[in-house]
């Protein structure tokens, strides 16, 4: 979402630097149109946009959770399930296998020093966290409601940038299983029906 300057690239600077860059990377333009709507809370349509959550057990016993926002709840939620039982996937629970976590990635123009990322860490609620000496970025993984706090208290002291802030779902450590590179989230079809699904699986 776009709260504090708005949806509109003309009044809101930091939005129309994201869309040259988009542009400028060769990103189709429907995928950006469809990004600026999401932001606004709208579809393309202009209608408000609603979450959708599928939960499927996925070829060859992996655990899927399908989210998505749409204009139309009832015939995306149908269209991912007629996807999902087409490839042979089950439509069952399967949210006892993950674990709802926040997940910050932070980027800094210069390599970071391990021993002042770790002193940083240990000051704030992060739980868990991704980094080498000498990278230049941080992966970090906090509780759903200390995402946005985590993530700006690494931002100021460490002066980082923030290149995304979200609230994801990770499986669980017991729940993980092995499967073949043809056999991953591609083998769901959801970009034929819906651009903005995201698909969290335990493979």
């Amino acid at each position: 979402m776009w709260p504090e300057n708005g949806g509109d690239p003309n009044t809101n600077s930091e939005l129309s630097s994201i869309l040259a860059q988009a542009k400028k990377a060769g990103i189709p333009k429907d995928i950006i149109e469809r990004a600026v709507a999401k932001g606004k809370g709208v579809s393309l349509s202009g209608e408000p946009l609603q979450s959708v959550t599928v939960e499927a057990i996925l070829p060859p016993s992996v655990a899927a959770i399908i989210e998505c926002q749409t204009d139309n709840k009832k015939r995306t939620r149908d269209s991912i399930r007629y996807i999902v039982k087409n490839v042979g996937g089950t439509i069952t629970p399967t949210t006892h296998l993950f674990q709802r976590r926040g997940h910050v990635l932070l980027d800094s123009d210069v390599s970071l020093e391990e021993g002042e990322v770790l002193t940083k860490l240990f000051e704030t609620e992060a739980i868990d966290y991704d980094f080498t000496e000498g990278e230049k970025s941080l992966s970090i993984y906090t509780e759903p409601d200390q995402t946005t706090s985590v993530a700006q208290t690494l931002s100021d002291s460490l002066n980082l940038a923030v290149r995304s802030c979200e609230i994801t779902w990770i499986p669980r450590l017991e729940s993980l299983v092995e499967v073949d590179s043809t056999d991953d989230e591609d083998r769901l079809p959801l970009s034929d029906i819906i651009s903005m699904a995201q698909t969290h699986h335990n493979g």
